[in-house]
């Protein structure tokens, strides 16, 4: 295992060129062809494009936004940005072109990274086309990334393929100073995630805490450089970037990235790659246990899984070592303010991991506050408390919001509600703001109840999850029209598909002359559920 952790991204990817070298870093078969490279093959690659970043006039402190699926691009160009002291802003690819826009806008961002047509969609013609209507304007340098197919050049933008002279024009020296510059306490990247107020905020953490975090994940799931790391979650999300890709540049394991989840297309390739690390939420295991063409597939070489932003039922941890051969099956609590908070140990029984989160991970403190702020007792439900050197810098411009997170002692307030067993585990019991979870996506009702109520006919609006056998939960919208207008759930359903990205959009409707409220005119919830 190697030594002391790096303090910066490019310290960690020169120690891996140098240290794994010829060990395999990447493996992506998406766009119609294969990359296959070590380590040594990344650390160049991530050095050619951090000169064509300083040639646009790229510097320390500037923010590089990435709009794209997992595919080996995102990877060399999140190091790359890192690699000179910019700072990461990955943005969700299942926004809509609004709120993208709202994201760049709110970040400054110096450069977007875009994906060409992706998934049917072009996002960078929708991105110009909102651009236009708002008067809100794109960021000075454009990469467009070929993603599904060979695609034509646009104008205004730069092809992936087509960087290297305007990179040649920068000294390679000047790029090696410019990785030495950057320092452990330096912003890292800018994680956008939603309040409970419907607007996103964007998370601030320096590159200290993204390794360290990175570091205690991959002790816990014992992570080497004989691992082959599928990464399922997205890249846009901390696990898929923070317990992804900076897990593997410490341990000198493969990354091979999935950008669209497809059971029978994972099964082919933990297959053909001979897959070792496959993490992701229940849903996904689910599915691979359910696709008929599991049988004809070898899964003998996983061994580890983790899992959570959900509830797991045991019978689906036992299904998971018996029929899918893991060795290891663990479960983990994290946030984007904190990543990876806690995470249960390869020696916990099914039970454990099943209906725990495990211990206080990466240097955390944990602590359940009763109503009255005080210390709850073991067993006794209250909000999750996190504090320790791997806590947020705090909220991009929103110095009230970060006061209001992290109180005067340290602690961050995650919002959600927990107890501790005797030996210390975490159990999460509920959210104490309404969020849920649909298919590992957290959706905050708040935003979507904002969207609905732009809607025109519509007095009031709630929005709650409900329990779906494959999704976990999905939002179910209660309406109450005004007066005289008529509304169907396929115009409320309509309007939100228009606005948010699909996991926000509610799959149910309904129809209210009013909502149940407490005597403050707090809506009830509960009962709605």
């Amino acid at each position: 295992m190697p030594g002391e952790t790096p303090t910066t991204v490019p310290a960690a990817l020169a120690r891996a060129a140098r240290e794994f070298g010829e060990a395999e870093a990447l493996v992506d078969h998406s766009g119609g062809h294969e990359v296959r490279w070590n380590y040594r093959q990344l650390h160049e690659q991530v050095r050619g494009l951090a000169r064509f970043l300083l040639a646009e006039g790229v510097e320390r402190g500037d923010r590089v936004a990435l709009n794209a699926p997992n595919t080996h691009h995102w990877v060399v160009a999140a190091l790359a940005a890192l690699h000179i002291g910019a700072v990461v802003v990955p943005i969700n690819t299942r926004f809509t072109a609004v709120e993208t826009s709202d994201v760049l806008s709110r970040c400054g961002a110096r450069v977007l990274v875009v994906a060409g047509t992706f998934l049917g969609r072009d996002r960078l013609a929708e991105l110009r086309e909102s651009s236009a209507d708002s008067g809100t304007p794109l960021p000075r340098t454009i990469i467009r990334l070929p993603v599904e197919k060979c695609e034509p050049p646009v104008p205004d933008c730069r092809d992936w393929h087509d960087l290297a002279d305007r990179a040649a024009s920068v000294p390679a020296e000047r790029v090696d100073a410019a990785a030495e510059a950057v320092r452990g306490e330096d912003v890292s990247d800018m994680l956008y995630t939603s309040g409970t107020t419907g607007r996103s905020k964007g998370v601030l953490s320096a590159h200290r805490q993204a390794l360290s975090v990175a570091d205690a994940w991959a002790t816990c799931g014992e992570l080497d450089r004989g691992d082959r790391y599928l990464v399922v979650n997205p890249f846009f999300h901390s696990f898929g970037y923070k317990a992804g890709i900076l897990p593997c540049l410490l341990r000198g394991a493969a990354i091979v990235p999935v950008p669209v989840f497809d059971a029978r297309a994972v099964l082919g390739l933990v297959h053909r790659e001979r897959i070792t690390v496959l993490p992701g939420p229940p849903t996904l295991y689910q599915s691979v246990l359910d696709e008929p063409a599991r049988a004809e597939h070898d899964l003998s070489s996983l061994r580890l899984a983790v899992t959570g932003a959900a509830s797991v039922p045991v019978v689906l941890v036992e299904r998971m070592q018996r029929e899918l051969s893991f060795d290891t099956v663990l479960t983990a609590y994290g946030l984007t303010e904190a990543v990876v908070a806690t995470m249960c140990r390869p020696d916990d029984d099914d039970r454990t991991v099943a209906t725990t989160c495990g211990y206080p991970a990466a240097g955390f403190e944990l602590r359940i506050a009763a109503a009255d702020g005080t210390a709850a007792p073991a067993g006794e439900v209250g909000e999750v408390l996190l504090r320790g050197p791997n806590v947020m810098l705090g909220y991009h411009d929103e110095p009230e919001q970060t006061a209001a997170a992290i109180d005067a002692d340290g602690w961050l307030h995650t919002g959600d509600l927990g107890r501790l067993d005797a030996a210390g585990r975490l159990t999460i019991t509920d959210r104490l703001k309404d969020m849920y979870i649909c298919g590992g996506f957290n959706v905050y009702p708040a935003e979507v109840e904002q969207t609905v109520a732009r809607l025109d006919g519509v007095a009031e609006t709630a929005v709650v999850g409900t329990p779906h056998p494959r999704l976990g939960e999905v939002g179910t919208c209660f309406v109450v029209p005004r007066p005289g207008c008529e509304l169907t759930a396929e115009a409320v359903l309509e309007f939100c598909r228009q606005r948010l990205a699909n996991y926000k959009v509610p799959r149910h409707v309904e129809f209210r002359a009013g909502l149940p409220r407490n005597p403050g005119g707090k809506v009830l919830k509960h009962e709605l559920r």
